[in-house]
């Protein structure tokens, strides 16, 4: 009935689309199996993607040939880049997506890939033989042969649903939960946890006062997340934003004896950055009022997602409470908040291409690793479906290091420190992040993917050379050509900025404090006329290049620095129990994780730097 594939996505969110993407540009025959084709790339929460760090994860997924990026220009309703008042390492890309859209076209993107099949019914297991995963069982008990299986299951393995004393098993609001997987794993030696997430109630958008609300409009000149040539958002929608009071507080309080979160209930851990409205009234009782961002779900619906008021009271108190809302007055609710709990596998479980340990060729990606967001599932997913390609084909696993990648310091993080609550990436967690930025994401990565063989790469690698060549003549410019006080110093007296006594270089210039690039285009029309000439991406990318050099300089030594460590490899067939002058955690920890690298040695938990001299004089270095 079916062909053997090379590789088996089990899950079609946002990390089973981009695994299926990734290795069926790879090369391989893909199939995707999911519970029900009309919720592929489901977007389950906020109808949004990006954010802070969260954007660059989109941007260096779109430079390594993933779909998200492109998917979210065409459909996003709004687009913002956070954090503009604060340095170029910060900036972070996000839009508003028009939900049914977004799905729909990422439905659409994927049928229309030769390389990949779909079969929609549950998977219940694996099939695996002599260690090692070749292909799935349904629940009709129809077997399908697979060189590899990447797992994206989300919330759905024993997903269970609560809204205040109510319970039910599903993997989201209407569907099913998932059943066999987990306990299979289990079975065969895999440790399990439980975790939980909420999302907030959906309301009615006819019935709000929006005059009573804040507007938060997109940016003036919106960009986007893709590389390629996506189109310019012309038109956008709105978001506003509207407060909590002490008054929506005592309605809140009056559900927390039926609460699942506060009786016991729920068992897993939630998302500490992302906490209920019922947390965040207990954690920070201090505060009288907590802001909402009301979000529309599309632009031919009235649906409007609540962001901010995540809650799994009993839906009577949920509704009570929001009608104490400035603007909800006379809200009408589609359906209420809830929280979900499900199986997570603790990502320690992994090697560092997201391979299992126990199981070869098989993968995880996504909140089955314990991590929340869809960017961050939807990073795990391509790289999970370009190793699970590399497997099957015998080649080299695709490792980014955490100087190269967002992505490569998220699973270097599970794989190495695990978690024990849902994992959220933040700017703070990379510590190269004046090279991470979002603008550069594809001269860092495109030429990986290039190299790597991923298909239709060729022409963004062209314009990566093509980017870093204009970069270099801008700097170049700067650095050659001088400004005169008579044309710069009315300026500079503007922002009380020391005027010029002698005409001095424009790379002298932009490196004064509160000077862009963009400042000395608007004062010095020659220099606007020859900057013309370059795509004004290239330019800011130059820009931010000049204006930060010694801090790009000062990461990039760090750099070089620990990569002496991630050139030092180590062989999966090390005996730690024999290198006595570890101590005993250190050979219980490595023993257990398996490290590639010296570097990644460096990073467990409970590993001292003289256990790594200790495995450097070892291995002779």
């Amino acid at each position: 009935m079916f062909p053997k594939y090379d590789v088996i996505v089990v899950g079609a969110g946002h990390a089973g689309c981009e695994a299926a993407v990734a290795a069926a540009n790879m090369g391989s025959k893909v199939m995707l199996a999911t519970m029900n084709m009309q919720t592929i790339a489901q977007m389950s929460c906020n109808p949004a993607m990006g954010g802070v760090a969260k954007g660059q994860i989109v941007r260096e997924v779109d430079a390594l040939g993933g779909y998200s990026g492109i998917i979210t220009d065409k459909t996003m309703m709004q687009f913002r880049m956070l954090n503009l008042s604060k340095g170029p390492a910060m900036w972070s890309p996000r839009a508003q997506s028009d939900r049914a859209k977004f799905a729909r076209l990422w439905r659409n993107m994927l049928e229309a890939h030769a390389n990949i099949d779909f079969w929609q019914e549950m998977v219940t297991g694996i099939i695996v033989k002599d260690g090692r995963a070749c292909g799935i069982r349904t629940s009709m008990g129809i077997e399908i042969e697979g060189s590899s299986v990447v797992l994206t299951n989300g919330t759905f393995l024993n997903g269970l649903i609560h809204i205040g004393e109510k319970q039910f098993g599903g993997g989201r609001a209407g569907e099913r939960a998932a059943k066999g997987i987990t306990e299979q794993l289990v079975e065969l030696g895999f440790e399990s946890g439980r975790m939980k997430t909420g999302t907030p109630p959906r309301v009615d958008g006819r019935s709000l006062d929006w005059s009573a609300m804040e507007t938060q409009p997109g940016d003036e000149n919106p960009s986007k997340f893709s590389f390629t040539d996506t189109p310019k958002l012309e038109k956008q929608h709105p978001c506003h934003i509207t407060y909590t009071s002490k008054e929506v507080h005592e309605v809140l309080k009056t559900g927390f004896d039926r609460s699942p979160m506060f009786n016991g209930r729920i068992q897993g851990l939630g998302p500490r950055y992302c906490p209920s409205i019922e947390d965040k009234i207990e954690r920070f009782a201090d505060r009288d009022r907590h802001q909402l961002f009301i979000e529309p779900e599309g632009w031919d619906t009235c649906e409007i997602y609540v962001n901010g008021f995540s809650s799994s009271l009993p839906e009577d108190v949920q509704y009570k409470a929001m009608r104490k809302i400035r603007g909800f007055e006379n809200a009408k609710m589609f359906r209420p908040g809830y929280a979900i709990e499900y199986d997570y596998f603790p990502p320690t479980q992994l090697k560092i291409s997201l391979e299992t340990r126990l199981v070869k060729n098989l993968f995880f990606a996504g909140q089955i690793n314990g991590t929340t967001g869809y960017e961050e599932a939807a990073c795990q997913g391509l790289m999970a479906g370009i190793n699970a390609h590399q497997a099957v084909k015998e080649e080299d696993a695709f490792i980014l290091r955490r100087s190269d990648a967002y992505i490569g310091v998220l699973i270097d993080d599970l794989v190495n420190k695990g978690t024990d609550e849902p994992y959220r990436m933040f700017t703070s967690r990379a510590e190269y992040r004046v090279l991470l930025r979002q603008d550069n994401a594809d001269v860092r990565l495109t030429p990986l993917a290039e190299k790597l063989g991923m298909q239709n790469m060729e022409e963004r690698a062209d314009r990566v050379r093509k980017k870093v060549e204009d970069e270099k003549l801008v700097q170049k410019h700067f650095k050659k050509v001088g400004v005169t006080p008579d044309e710069i110093n009315p300026f500079l007296e503007s922002i009380d900025s020391a005027p010029l006594n002698q005409q001095k270089k424009l790379y002298s210039v932009l490196m004064r404090p509160n000077i862009m690039i963009d400042d000395l285009r608007k004062t010095l029309p020659s220099l606007d006329t020859h900057l013309n000439q370059f795509d004004k991406e290239f330019v800011d990318l130059a820009g931010i290049n000049m204006k930060y050099e010694g801090y790009i300089k000062k990461e990039q030594e760090m750099v070089d620095k620990m990569n002496r460590l991630e050139d030092v490899k180590i062989k999966e067939t090390m005996d730690y129990s024999e290198l006595v002058s570890l101590s005993g955690e250190a050979r219980e920890k490595l023993a257990k994780l398996q490290p590639h690298t010296i570097g990644q040695a460096s990073r467990i938990s409970g590993v001292s730097p003289s256990d790594i001299s200790v495995l450097l004089v070892h291995l002779g270095r």
